[in-house]
């Protein structure tokens, strides 16, 4: 009485799915993002995003969810702030941008959550994350500092 494992047989349609695994296209998440998603980085700057937070995490110099995030901006914390631009209900995170351009805090947000809590090293995802200057990876901070800055903010 073991369970024998079936080999799943790909219909027509699954069969691209199936070839490219489970990662969407840039296009595919952009189409998923909620109206108050503005600034919205590019592809481009969403990979140096991904790419700066997973250093930041590597040396614990990132704060992680709305919570968080709302406790170190009132407190006066410094850094860039990443947004997930496809998080539901937008009641949820909708008052961090009003704080972050009080505090003349740089933001932006990226298309997927999943993808912003894998690059900060959980298996949640995660709508919210700030990301603190630190010497280990201040050449990829102030690129993407720059790059975030220089986005058309919202009216």
């Amino acid at each position: 009485m073991t369970k024998t494992k079936k080999e799943k047989v790909p219909v027509d349609g699954d069969e691209a799915a199936a070839a490219g695994g489970t990662e969407k296209s840039y296009q595919d998440l952009v189409a998923n993002v909620n109206p108050i998603a503005q600034p919205l980085a590019s592809k481009k700057l969403s990979k140096k995003l991904y790419k700066c937070v997973k250093k930041a995490a590597k040396v614990k110099n990132i704060r992680r969810g709305v919570k968080e995030v709302q406790k170190f901006i009132n407190k006066g914390e410094k850094g860039i702030v990443v947004l997930a631009g496809d998080t539901l209900p937008i009641d949820v995170y909708c008052h961090l941008p009003v704080m972050c351009e009080d505090r003349s805090l740089p933001y932006a947000y990226i298309p997927s959550k999943v993808d912003l809590g894998s690059s900060a090293g959980s298996k949640r995802p995660t709508c919210v994350i700030l990301i603190k200057p630190h010497q280990d990876y201040q050449d990829a901070y102030d690129e993407c500092l720059e790059e975030v800055s220089s986005l058309p903010k919202p009216l």
